[in-house]
């Protein structure tokens, strides 16, 4: 069984100890852990110098009867659709997909959560970063980042996990999308609303020579500079427009990129 010392040691070989991570984990990867994602979490801020972690909550989200056009969705839905929509609260838990240490991460005393009512982040010694989304620009805590000299971490994961990817994609041009959240004071409209990541391990290769890697019991651990992720993405949507997309072919967010004019993809 994994200890908080085993972790600790593990991790300080990444010799991120000043940087800030964005961090995605799979639990289960590491087998059982002595104390849980609490002692995983533990271990994690006492070896790298800031941590945020996406707490998204897809259930907060509605879809209109009508709205923009390739939009990467199917309007009008089923009324019993929207009625399953949750009103966003600050305390709302991160949705399941996001995993159980982004939530313990959301949970603990010190931690600070942003007020996206879709795309929050949450993160301890991070207040810059979450300070500086907005409604429109919910990407921003990653730009904040890569400026402080971030890190991408990934946990028991692989790349179809990695955020920031999406934010290279912004910054490469590639189509955002519009999406609904409903909230106490009304339905809010989120614009900047990402695409598919079921394409995105792809990039694994381009970023060989920057990852850091490491084993701990069953988990592969990967650790990537922010700015060489944001690098590579631009560089492979700017060789290829529809680079990084699935092949699922229902894919309605990848779908709406493909069908759009060539000049406009990027």
């Amino acid at each position: 069984m994994l200890s908080y010392r085993r972790l600790v040691a593990a991790f300080r070989d990444l010799g991120l100890q000043e940087r800030p991570v964005i961090a995605h984990a799979s639990l289960k990867a590491f087998g059982p852990i002595r104390g849980g994602a609490e002692a995983l979490l533990g271990a994690l801020l006492n070896t790298v110098g800031a941590l945020v972690m996406p707490t998204f909550t897809y259930k907060t989200m509605v879809t209109p009867p009508l709205g923009p056009p390739n939009n990467g969705m199917t309007y009008d839905p089923h009324p019993l659709v929207n009625r399953k929509a949750e009103f966003f609260f600050p305390d709302m838990p991160a949705d399941p997909l996001m995993g159980v240490l982004a939530e313990t991460l959301r949970r603990h005393p010190l931690a600070k959560r942003t007020h996206h009512p879709i795309l929050s982040f949450a993160g301890i010694g991070a207040e810059t970063a979450l300070e500086a989304q907005t409604l429109f620009d919910p990407l921003a805590p990653i730009r904040v980042l890569a400026e402080q000299g971030g890190w991408v971490l990934l946990l028991g994961v692989d790349h179809t996990v990695n955020t920031s990817i999406h934010y290279g994609e912004k910054l490469a041009g590639r189509r955002q999308f519009v999406r609904w959240a409903l909230t106490p004071g009304g339905i809010v409209e989120c614009p900047g609303f990402p695409g598919c990541s079921q394409g995105f391990q792809v990039l694994a290769e381009d970023l060989e020579e920057s990852t850091r890697r490491i084993q701990v019991e069953s988990a592969t651990v990967q650790a990537v500079p922010l700015g060489a992720v944001l690098k590579a993405t631009i560089r492979r949507i700017q060789k290829d427009p529809l680079a990084l997309l699935c092949s699922q072919e229902d894919c309605e967010r990848c779908n709406a990129i493909r069908a759009m004019p060539s000049e406009q993809r990027e």
